[in-house]
């Protein structure tokens, strides 16, 4: 059997978990509106799960074992593709991000993607020891054309991002007024937490949770990598999390008035 359009079993555990959720189907002679019924779901979400789109969780992979009798084979291969790297994890992330209706990011060192300006953009890739740096450039800038469906954005960022000057001040001042006219958007929360804070529970890592017409993943940031959550206590641990940074920072005013006053500081 030919593997699902875009959906290469070999890639990884959880392209063969899709492939073999299609292959176990077809083999019973089964539609996506069959195995919907068998885990409670949309037919369009069967779909979705098929083809890597959307990562099936741990009761939906115990129905289809029950259903089907495969001995537990669903359910032991997400448990262990949930415990290996994905190496396409970050493709899914976009996917997410492009269908975006909510996004809640918090930043602890650098500026969110989708805020970046090109300069500040190449600055980071280049420190970070990217060979192909125009493309990477051109991709983090297409990311940003979700930003024209004005999906509600709002940013909490830990004030340190706003005093480092990546690509020097030049760079930096730009980057920072960039970040100051988009705070102005209706559709914009950019508020930051200011470093008298102290400990916070931003200090572990950034995150960004985002929410489109029918579900909320979140996007883990690690050194080298990074994680795509979509178990709903994960996610919604998230949720929280960014909710108790957010109490901590400063009103959206202040934050542009700090913004402004780093912008100075560059000079």
């Amino acid at each position: 059997m030919a593997p699902h359009p875009g959906v290469n079993p070999d890639d990884s555990l959880w392209s063969w978990l899709a492939f073999d959720l299609r292959r176990y189907r077809e083999c019973r002679g089964m539609t996506q509106l069959d195995v919907a019924k068998i885990i409670n779901v949309t037919k369009q979400q069967v779909h979705n799960l098929e083809s890597g789109i959307r990562k099936p969780n741990k009761s939906q992979t115990q129905l289809l074992d029950l259903a089907w009798d495969t001995g537990g084979h669903f359910t032991r291969l997400r448990k262990f593709a949930e415990a290996g790297h994905d190496p396409h994890w970050f493709r899914t992330f976009v996917q997410y991000e492009a269908r975006a209706k909510i996004i809640k990011t918090y930043t602890l060192s650098v500026v969110h993607g989708l805020l970046q300006t090109p300069d500040y953009a190449r600055a980071l890739l280049v420190a970070g020891g990217l060979q192909n740096v125009d493309v990477a450039v051109e991709a983090r800038m297409a990311r940003q054309e979700v930003l024209a469906q004005a999906p509600d954005i709002w940013a909490l960022i830990n004030e340190a991002v706003l005093d480092q000057p990546v690509g020097g001040p030049a760079v930096m001042r730009a980057q920072l007024a960039h970040l100051l006219e988009f705070s102005r958007r209706p559709n914009a929360w950019v508020r930051v937490v200011p470093r008298r804070v102290g400990a916070h529970m931003g200090l572990d890592g950034s995150f960004t949770v985002i929410s489109t017409r029918s579900e909320t993943v979140t996007y883990l940031e690690a050194f080298g990598g990074g994680r795509l959550a979509q178990e709903t206590a994960e996610v919604e641990e998230f949720a929280l999390r960014f909710d108790r940074i957010g109490a901590d920072a400063m009103s959206r005013a202040d934050s542009r008035t700090l913004i402004e006053k780093a912008m100075e500081a560059m000079r």
